[in-house]
């Protein structure tokens, strides 16, 4: 029998080809040893299962038998050289390697079946090493094509998410874990929620209430905060940013490593609508408590521009990262979520905002539910993967204003179906201030002066209490209790806060 392993030919640097060629990495005895350990004691298929597939082998005839084994054994049925005897001599492909006799030769290959595993990984390995350069040969190809509009930036984006997407499938870690391990863990967590005085180990908001409802955003969750345009969604999620990277403080991590965050968070900001000057602003002007409005436009009195230096130089040393780039791809923030945490550390990510994020290179999708499905596992998967909470801002669809009451609820969120399955926590920001101020009634022609001002009167008091109230409902919360949390709101500043509680108590 002789392997079907193709020679393969090197690149070279003018888009020819080398005269030293390469054969693809493969092992075709160590296929046979496992499969022979299959067919001997089916135990050994369960160690490989999990992560190995047929099209794992590099030969298509073991491809073959894997397959036939795994069909078996999931029936209930026994795997062996005598079961799988009709099938062989039913194969005319299977006839060129010897038909059933083979299968008593791969059995006398056989190894351990607690050598199996080991066997597995080999041949998991060498596949992946066959689908790296076939990515190679790609890649190469891409780059010497004359396609006008295949821009290098997208064939880099395409390329990353090949190799993670390659990185990711069949991988054979994870699985199940003692709960023995798993109670030590769970430990941990609340060893750090004591050592936080009550709050559990996830990133601290800087509001009290919320904080204390939510017990900080955990890491690998994901967690949506929605709401319509003017509503806060942008303001909140930067002084959320803001309250944590103040809170960061670090210890010397093991071995002399990286320091280990033990409160606040290292910060990694998306930023697909603003610029980060923009942002910068908005935090400058809640710090200084300078109007946004001025600080662009210059109009900063002298004795206040003193202020703005020494603000600005302080928020300097804030570990908080910002990427403008407008359009990014999840596979784009993933590699430079990466980076940030191998280069600075990474604890949190914010991403303003969710509606604004570009498909995978490649991807087609017939509607935008499927787009935006794909984005918010996406999201999901990075948070699980790099361990941190992952805040994503989310419109909310135009039904809102359509209602009387124009409180959000979980229907509202555009394409609302995946986002809510996905996310961990999902909460909307309401003002009711913002609809009040422009519900200012006037007088009906059939309406007395006395009715009118009456019904004005009202509409006064409304706004007084509404004046500088904003609500954030949690309307979904994997962790904990679901509820609505009172904070205040300056506009001027784009600065929240925590209320007074003796303000909130007629609320």
């Amino acid at each position: 029998m002789t392997a079907p392993i193709h020679a393969h030919a090197i690149p070279t640097g003018t888009g020819g080809l080398a005269p030293l060629l390469r054969r693809l990495p493969h092992n075709v005895e160590a296929e046979m040893a496992l499969l022979g350990a299959i067919l001997v004691d089916n135990r050994a298929f369960e160690r490989v299962s999990e992560f190995l597939r047929p099209d794992h082998f590099v030969l298509g005839e073991h491809a073959r038998v894997f397959e036939a084994c795994g069909r078996l054994i999931e029936r209930g049925h026994i795997a062996d050289p005598v079961t799988l005897k009709d099938w062989f001599d039913q194969d005319e492909t299977l006839t060129q390697i010897g038909g059933a006799g083979y299968l008593i030769k791969l059995a006398d290959c056989a190894v351990t079946p607690i050598n199996a595993g080991d066997y597995g990984r080999l041949l998991h390995d060498l596949y992946q090493r066959r689908e790296l350069i076939a990515l190679g040969e790609d890649v190469v190809n891409r780059a010497y094509a004359a396609d006008i509009g295949d821009e290098a930036s997208r064939q880099i984006e395409m390329a990353e998410q090949a190799l993670y997407d390659l990185a990711t499938r069949g991988s054979y870690e994870g699985g199940f874990e003692s709960f023995t391990d798993t109670m030590t863990s769970a430990l941990r967590i609340a060893e750090a929620a004591h050592k936080r005085q009550g709050l559990l180990s996830g990133v601290p908001t800087g509001f009290r209430d919320m904080d204390g409802r939510l017990g900080g955003l955990h890491p690998s969750d994901l967690v949506i905060l929605a709401g319509r345009p003017s509503m806060g969604k942008t303001a909140l999620a930067t002084n959320m940013a803001f309250n944590a990277a103040r809170a960061w403080r670090s210890e010397a991590g093991a071995e002399g490593g990286r320091p280990r965050t033990t409160d606040g968070a290292i910060i990694g900001f998306f930023s697909l609508e603003m610029s980060r000057e923009q942002l910068a602003t908005r935090i400058l002007a809640e710090q200084t408590r300078i109007p946004s409005d001025r600080i662009r436009r210059g109009m900063v009195a002298a004795d206040k521009f003193s202020d703005l230096v020494t603000a600005s130089r302080d928020l300097q040393r804030l570990p908080m990262y910002i990427d403008d780039t407008p359009a990014l791809s999840i596979s784009a923030m993933r590699t430079r979520a990466r980076r940030l945490k191998r280069q600075h550390g990474l604890d949190m990510i914010v991403i303003d905002y969710l509606q604004l994020i570009a498909p995978s290179a490649g991807s087609r999708h017939d509607n935008r539910v499927q787009e935006l499905s794909e984005i918010t596992r996406g999201l999901k998967t990075l948070a699980k993967e790099l361990e941190v909470p992952v805040l994503a801002l989310s419109q909310l669809s135009r039904a809102v204003e359509q209602r009387e009451d124009k409180r959000p609820q979980l229907a509202d969120l555009r394409e609302s179906g995946t986002i809510e399955q996905d996310a961990d926590v999902v909460m909307f920001i309401y003002r009711e201030q913002y609809y009040l101020e422009r519900a200012e009634p006037s007088q009906r022609p059939d309406e007395t002066d006395d009715k009118f001002l009456k019904r004005h009167q009202d509409w006064m008091q409304r706004c007084e209490r509404a004046h500088n109230l904003a609500e954030v409902m949690i309307a979904k919360q994997r962790h904990g209790p679901i509820g609505t949390v009172k904070l205040f709101f300056e506009g001027e500043f784009t600065r929240f806060g925590d209320l007074d509680p003796r303000d909130t108590a007629d609320l």
